[in-house]
């Protein structure tokens, strides 16, 4: 832009002045994302862990229930009644161990990438130098970044199940491959 029809508003920004272009050519808009320089990982969406964890819980105490009502109408012995509970047990202990800590199943770093735990990652790593391109689409209605591999693989990954905000993520992801290319961002 020439500085003939610059002028700068309340806000300290470049405006165009020239006819038909009042707008404004800075933006309050973050930084864009960078490449880390550490690996970073992505764990289940608290939201999905919480439903997963209760699911799991009332499955647990429906088949407890069920196998205690079997029990006292055939008239099992006590020690039916004590294993059932017994393992009952152990499944809410596992089921907790599973789901309660912060598992990743997203990790990114200066190699490449890898996805555990999802179904819908066909490939479930890769080096960056092996990745085509990024897309993000929805597929049955579930918004996912697509990472398409020289080779004709891909990695579909669902962002919603996934902690954090889905454009950080989509943006860590492009980051990452423009920097293992030797790209970088435009100012």
């Amino acid at each position: 832009m020439s500085l003939r029809g610059a002028a700068l508003d309340k806000g300290g920004f470049d405006v165009d002045t020239r006819a038909g272009f009042n707008h404004r050519v800075s933006s309050d808009q973050p930084a864009p994302v960078t490449a880390p320089d550490h690996p970073v990982t992505r764990a289940l969406a608290p939201a999905l862990r919480a439903r997963l964890l209760g699911s799991g819980l009332l499955a647990t105490g429906l088949v407890v229930v069920v196998l205690l009502v079997l029990a006292g109408v055939v008239g099992l012995p006590a020690a039916v009644v004590t294993g059932v509970v017994a393992l009952a047990t152990t499944g809410v202990v596992v089921l907790l161990l599973l789901l309660g800590p912060r598992h990743w199943v997203v990790r990114l770093d200066a190699d490449g990438y890898r996805v555990r735990a999802l179904r819908s990652a066909r490939t479930r790593s890769a080096r960056w130098t092996d990745v085509l391109d990024l897309r993000t689409t929805t597929l049955d209605g579930v918004r996912c970044l697509v990472v398409r591999l020289r080779d004709g693989g891909t990695t579909t990954l669902p962002v919603d199940v996934v902690e954090g905000d889905p454009e950080e993520l989509t943006a860590l992801f492009s980051a990452c491959l423009d920097r293992s290319h030797g790209y970088r961002r435009l100012r």
